[in-house]
């Protein structure tokens, strides 16, 4: 029954993820939230569908905790792992699920999600699973049934997801509940439906649509040619009512790439092209619907990209997250070993990152995760590796290259954590990107489609003009002690336009050391270091 559960309770989250998705406040084009939170629970689909009828439960929830753990991705992916840690935990070498166990689950996943988190917000899924949690250990006086139980917590999962947006402004002013406390009631509903004796929740299957993924494949594998473009960029456009003739999206990708294939039905748009803009062919596809989390990969590394475990040669490795094949360029030239392809909607999984440390040839690792999202995966692979690991706290790209720059060979290793964590911390970042759905954010009307400009990752403001944005992003980045300015241009930026702003800001600040770069990275038209 509790396979079952788990299996049901994958299932749900995968069939209800978009939902999830659109919760999210911040209009950034990333790894959505109900996403993560699917591919996580169902890295363990293959083991559990596997499992025979007489299997215990300290069996399941153990091959539940490692599927997840090493699935993980994102925070939300991150935070839903631990809970059902606490699930292995409680249930460790027991065949069956007392009301008493289950209680004590729950609250080893609680204290494990509060211990990974550094500051705790309250108004996330961590409200929502403590108060589950509490309300279970209240109930256990009146019932012994781990069924009643289980009802308990979805009450309580429902009520305080409801109460999530008064402990969070952002969430009150977008009308909108948290989307991880959301995700964790559906996974919760699920696994109770199974408990009372429901049905398992199948997962919506391809064939019931008339666009099935056989077709599809087969479309995109008449392409299996030399590489003209860099970004292999594919969607999942969810119609809208007014949706113009998908022929017109055909016809605009055709403009900035090859291997084209765009397939409808009544509901959606299944989209393949290579481009060297993958920014603009999502922007092009939200006019004709709401996008189900692109997918956009080197064309290079179109295969899973494969590590190869290697023994340690040299004290010092490195690890760093990334997209473009300029930054990847330069994060080589300045030493890091392995890098793993993710960013912005591309958050790697906890194995992802495990499996390229143990590919380093190195005694002791640091990885850059350069991006808020990912750092808790890479933390966790820290507890998983054959060697010692260190996670620096790099939420940018330029943050990244500034660690590595401080990086001194002939430093013992907490020197170089301590040097490495001053000159991140040093780094002013500005990123220009686009917004991937109408929001109201931090006092900003947003409409989709408009420049979004960030500094240090909080919303700075919106324009519609993309060099006036960048400059003007910079401007306000520079300090009076500011000496260095690098400007990381993107795939969808021509050399021409990047050219314009660089002469631009050298010509404000002639005091300062201006560079640019052409990172080659997806979404993101530009980012701004100052140092």
């Amino acid at each position: 029954m509790l396979r079952d559960a788990f299996i049901s309770a994958a299932h749900s989250i995968a069939n209800q993820k978009k939902s999830v998705d659109e919760l999210n406040v911040f209009p950034v084009p990333d790894g959505d939230t109900g996403t993560n939170m699917s591919m996580t629970i169902g890295n363990a689909l293959p083991e559990l569908n596997k499992m025979k009828n007489d299997v215990d439960c300290s069996e399941v929830t153990k091959v539940m905790a490692s599927a997840l753990l090493r699935g993980a991705r994102g925070n939300s992916g991150v935070i839903l792992s631990l809970i059902f840690r606490g699930f292995s935990k409680g249930l460790s070498g027991k065949q069956t699920m007392s009301a008493e166990d289950l209680v004590v689950s729950l609250e080893n996943g609680v204290r494990g999600a509060y211990k990974s988190v550094m500051k705790p917000t309250e108004g996330t899924i961590l409200t929502v699973v403590r108060e589950s949690a509490e309300k279970a250990r209240e109930a256990l006086h009146s019932t012994n049934d781990p069924c009643a139980i289980m009802d308990e917590v979805c009450t309580q999962a429902a009520k305080s997801l409801e109460e999530t947006p008064k402990l969070l402004p952002a969430l009150a002013k977008a009308g909108v509940v948290d989307a991880g406390g959301k995700g964790l009631l559906i996974i919760f509903e699920a696994i109770r439906d199974v408990f009372d004796g429901g049905e398992i929740v199948q997962a919506e299957k391809a064939e019931k649509k008339k666009i099935t993924v056989e077709t599809f494949a087969s479309a995109v594998g008449e392409f299996d040619q030399e590489i003209h473009f860099t970004y292999c960029t594919e969607m999942l456009i969810t119609k809208k009512k007014d949706c113009a003739d998908p022929s017109k999206l055909r016809a605009y990708l055709e403009t900035i790439g090859d291997c084209v294939v765009v397939v409808d039905d009544d509901e959606i748009i299944k989209v393949h092209v290579h481009t060297n803009d993958p920014g603009k062919a999502i922007q092009k596809g939200l006019e004709f619907g709401y996008i189900n989390l692109p997918k956009i990969e080197a064309k290079q590394q179109e295969v899973k990209q494969q590590f190869v475990p290697a023994k340690p040669e040299k004290q010092y490795g490195f690890v760093a997250v990334a997209a473009g094949n300029g930054i990847e360029a330069m994060f080589r030239d300045v030493g890091v070993d392995c890098i793993v392809k993710g960013g912005q909607t591309m958050n790697p999984s906890t194995e992802d990152i495990l499996a390229a440390i143990e590919s380093c040839p190195a005694e002791i690792v640091f990885v850059l995760p350069n991006n808020k999202n990912i750092i808790m995966a890479a933390e966790q692979a820290v507890k998983l590796a054959d060697r010692k690991v260190c996670v620096l706290q790099t939420r940018t790209i330029p943050q990244g290259m500034s660690a590595m720059l401080a990086f001194d060979a002939d430093a013992d290793f907490n020197t170089n954590r301590k040097e490495m964590t001053a000159a991140l911390e040093r780094v002013s970042t500005g990123s220009v990107t686009f917004a991937a759905r109408d929001s109201d954010f931090e006092g900003h009307a947003i409409k989709k489609g408009e420049i979004l400009c960030m500094e240090n990752g909080k919303l700075a403001f919106v324009e519609r003009d993309l060099s006036k944005a960048a400059y003007k992003l910079t401007k306000k980045l520079v300090k009076g002690d500011s000496a260095f300015i690098t400007i990381l241009y993107g795939a969808d930026v021509t050399d021409e336009a990047a050219e314009a702003l660089y002469k631009q800001v050298s010509a404000k600040f002639t005091n300062l050391d201006v560079n640019l770069i052409n990172g080659g990275q997806p979404v993101y038209y530009y980012y701004i270091s100052v140092e």
